[in-house]
Protein backbone atom coordinates (compact mmCIF):
# COMPACT_ATOMS: atom_id res chain seq x y z
CA UNK A 1 0.00 0.00 0.00
CA UNK A 2 1.41 3.59 -0.56
CA UNK A 3 0.69 6.91 1.05
CA UNK A 4 -0.85 7.72 -2.01
CA UNK A 5 -3.40 5.17 -2.53
CA UNK A 6 -4.65 5.29 1.06
CA UNK A 7 -8.63 5.87 1.81
CA UNK A 8 -8.88 8.18 4.43
CA UNK A 9 -12.42 8.97 6.12
CA UNK A 10 -12.86 12.92 5.77
CA UNK A 11 -12.02 14.33 9.60
CA UNK A 12 -15.34 14.85 11.14
CA UNK A 13 -16.42 18.53 12.47
CA UNK A 14 -15.83 19.71 15.37
CA UNK A 15 -18.78 20.11 17.91
CA UNK A 16 -19.73 23.89 18.89
CA UNK A 17 -20.62 23.48 22.26
CA UNK A 18 -22.66 25.84 23.83
CA UNK A 19 -24.90 27.23 21.14
CA UNK A 20 -27.89 27.10 22.53
CA UNK A 21 -30.58 24.48 23.78
CA UNK A 22 -31.45 22.84 20.27
CA UNK A 23 -27.85 22.30 19.39
CA UNK A 24 -28.17 19.52 21.37
CA UNK A 25 -24.91 20.49 23.43
CA UNK A 26 -25.80 23.98 24.98
CA UNK A 27 -26.47 24.96 28.41
CA UNK A 28 -24.02 23.14 30.47
CA UNK A 29 -21.76 22.34 27.10
CA UNK A 30 -21.45 18.78 28.41
CA UNK A 31 -19.71 19.95 31.52
CA UNK A 32 -22.29 18.64 33.86
CA UNK A 33 -23.36 21.33 36.60
CA UNK A 34 -21.14 22.92 38.92
CA UNK A 35 -17.57 21.91 40.41
CA UNK A 36 -14.20 22.55 39.37
CA UNK A 37 -14.37 20.88 35.95
CA UNK A 38 -17.35 22.88 34.74
CA UNK A 39 -15.49 26.23 34.94
CA UNK A 40 -14.00 28.09 32.10
CA UNK A 41 -10.28 27.07 33.10
CA UNK A 42 -11.13 24.35 35.76
CA UNK A 43 -9.47 20.78 36.07
CA UNK A 44 -6.21 19.67 37.70
CA UNK A 45 -2.85 19.35 36.36
CA UNK A 46 -1.50 16.04 35.08
CA UNK A 47 -0.47 13.47 37.87
CA UNK A 48 -2.86 15.12 40.71
CA UNK A 49 -4.75 13.25 42.66
CA UNK A 50 -6.95 15.53 44.94
CA UNK A 51 -4.48 15.79 47.51
CA UNK A 52 -3.00 12.61 48.01
CA UNK A 53 0.50 12.24 47.47
CA UNK A 54 0.74 11.32 43.51
CA UNK A 55 2.46 8.27 42.28
CA UNK A 56 5.04 10.19 40.91
CA UNK A 57 6.04 11.18 44.29
CA UNK A 58 5.26 7.72 46.75
CA UNK A 59 7.22 5.98 44.33
CA UNK A 60 10.87 5.53 44.81
CA UNK A 61 13.57 7.24 42.27
CA UNK A 62 16.92 6.42 41.27
CA UNK A 63 19.69 8.16 40.73
CA UNK A 64 21.60 9.29 37.54
CA UNK A 65 20.14 7.20 34.45
CA UNK A 66 20.78 4.08 32.66
CA UNK A 67 22.58 4.22 29.17
CA UNK A 68 22.60 1.71 26.66
CA UNK A 69 25.80 2.38 25.27
CA UNK A 70 27.77 -1.09 25.72
CA UNK A 71 30.70 -1.26 27.64
CA UNK A 72 34.73 -0.72 26.72
CA UNK A 73 36.05 -4.75 26.85
CA UNK A 74 39.65 -4.23 28.69
CA UNK A 75 42.18 -6.21 26.71
CA UNK A 76 46.00 -5.46 28.64
CA UNK A 77 49.14 -5.60 26.82
CA UNK A 78 50.49 -8.57 28.77
CA UNK A 79 48.24 -10.55 27.15
CA UNK A 80 49.02 -9.18 23.49
CA UNK A 81 52.37 -11.44 24.20
CA UNK A 82 49.89 -14.76 24.11
CA UNK A 83 48.78 -14.43 20.04
CA UNK A 84 51.44 -15.45 17.58
CA UNK A 85 50.49 -12.69 14.50
CA UNK A 86 52.10 -9.36 14.72
CA UNK A 87 48.70 -7.43 13.62
CA UNK A 88 46.30 -7.13 16.34
CA UNK A 89 42.72 -6.38 15.53
CA UNK A 90 39.40 -7.17 16.99
CA UNK A 91 39.24 -10.34 14.76
CA UNK A 92 42.42 -11.75 16.34
CA UNK A 93 41.19 -11.11 19.45
CA UNK A 94 38.00 -12.78 19.20
CA UNK A 95 39.99 -15.78 18.13
CA UNK A 96 42.47 -15.91 21.41
CA UNK A 97 39.56 -15.80 23.34
CA UNK A 98 40.36 -12.52 24.67
CA UNK A 99 36.97 -10.87 23.97
CA UNK A 100 33.41 -12.15 23.28
CA UNK A 101 33.27 -11.02 20.07
CA UNK A 102 34.76 -9.42 17.11
CA UNK A 103 31.87 -6.79 16.94
CA UNK A 104 32.68 -5.50 20.38
CA UNK A 105 34.44 -2.11 21.29
CA UNK A 106 37.66 -3.29 22.81
CA UNK A 107 40.33 -0.64 24.93
CA UNK A 108 43.68 -1.43 25.29
CA UNK A 109 45.23 -0.80 28.56
CA UNK A 110 48.57 -0.72 30.05
CA UNK A 111 49.23 -3.79 32.33
CA UNK A 112 52.32 -5.74 32.57
CA UNK A 113 54.83 -5.97 29.85
CA UNK A 114 54.76 -5.92 26.17
CA UNK A 115 58.17 -7.18 24.58
CA UNK A 116 57.64 -7.85 21.03
CA UNK A 117 56.48 -5.76 18.11
CA UNK A 118 52.83 -5.47 17.51
CA UNK A 119 50.73 -3.90 15.02
CA UNK A 120 47.23 -2.91 16.77
CA UNK A 121 44.25 -1.68 15.25
CA UNK A 122 41.67 -0.93 18.19
CA UNK A 123 38.97 1.04 18.98
CA UNK A 124 40.80 2.98 21.91
CA UNK A 125 43.98 2.82 23.87
CA UNK A 126 45.28 4.49 27.24
CA UNK A 127 48.52 6.71 26.78
CA UNK A 128 50.53 4.28 28.83
CA UNK A 129 49.43 1.36 26.35
CA UNK A 130 50.27 3.69 23.67
CA UNK A 131 53.76 4.23 25.03
CA UNK A 132 54.49 0.52 25.36
CA UNK A 133 53.37 -0.34 22.20
CA UNK A 134 55.74 2.43 20.34
CA UNK A 135 58.84 1.19 22.96
CA UNK A 136 58.42 -2.83 21.94
CA UNK A 137 58.61 -1.16 18.20
CA UNK A 138 55.01 -1.30 17.17
CA UNK A 139 52.34 0.76 16.20
CA UNK A 140 49.18 1.37 17.23
CA UNK A 141 45.62 3.04 15.05
CA UNK A 142 42.38 3.35 15.88
CA UNK A 143 39.76 1.90 14.08
CA UNK A 144 36.20 2.13 13.77
CA UNK A 145 34.24 -0.29 15.51
CA UNK A 146 33.31 -3.56 12.93
CA UNK A 147 30.05 -3.79 12.03
CA UNK A 148 27.81 -6.87 11.69
CA UNK A 149 26.77 -8.03 8.18
CA UNK A 150 23.26 -7.28 7.10
CA UNK A 151 20.72 -10.47 6.55
CA UNK A 152 20.66 -10.16 3.23
CA UNK A 153 24.45 -9.87 2.83
CA UNK A 154 24.51 -13.21 4.40
CA UNK A 155 21.50 -14.47 2.16
CA UNK A 156 23.56 -14.12 -0.68
CA UNK A 157 26.09 -15.88 0.04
Amino acid sequence: MKYNELKLKKARPSKRVGRGISSGQGKTAGRGTKGQGSRKSGGVRPGFEGGQIPIYMRLPHLRGFKTSKPAAEVVYTSQLESIKKTAIDNHALAEAGLVSSAHTFVKLVSKGELTSKKDVKLQAASKSAEAAIKKAGGSFMIVGRIGRESKKLKAEK
